[in-house]
């Protein structure tokens, strides 16, 4: 097999297919949804808060991690439900534990903001 040529043209119609993923999760999926509300809820609360350069490095950095996380949690979801439509406890395994990297990486993010947010909210007080 011959490899294709490198084409810039190509390369930036292939983030088409990105944004029309972004386009499903937003559509198909409530729990992208939630994280996205998450999202836009500390983007304002740290705009409020006026976040130093390093504060906002850890937010984003926690933020894309949760985003990341339910992105290959709904891949791991829908190809598990192509291979397997039935009932199937292998299946139910694996759903389950990319269900559990969300949650790490979610509560790893509450804390993370915990950390950022609760001593300049508390100063306010």
């Amino acid at each position: 097999m011959i490899p294709h040529r490198f084409s810039l043209v190509s390369r930036i119609k292939s983030f088409r297919y990105a944004f029309n993923g972004l386009r499903i999760l937003l559509k198909e999926e409530h729990n992208f949804r939630i994280h996205l509300f998450a999202l836009i809820v500390v983007l304002v609360t740290g705009y409020c808060v006026n976040l130093s350069t390093l504060e906002w490095g850890a937010l984003v950095l926690a933020m894309g991690l949760v985003i990341t996380a339910e992105i290959i949690n709904t891949v791991l979801e829908n190809m598990s439900d192509l291979i397997a439509p039935e009932k199937n406890p292998v299946i139910k395994k694996i759903k389950d534990i990319a269900a559990a990297g969300v949650l790490v990486s979610a509560i790893t993010a509450l804390l993370v903001g915990i950390l950022i947010f609760l001593p300049k909210l508390t100063e306010s007080c």
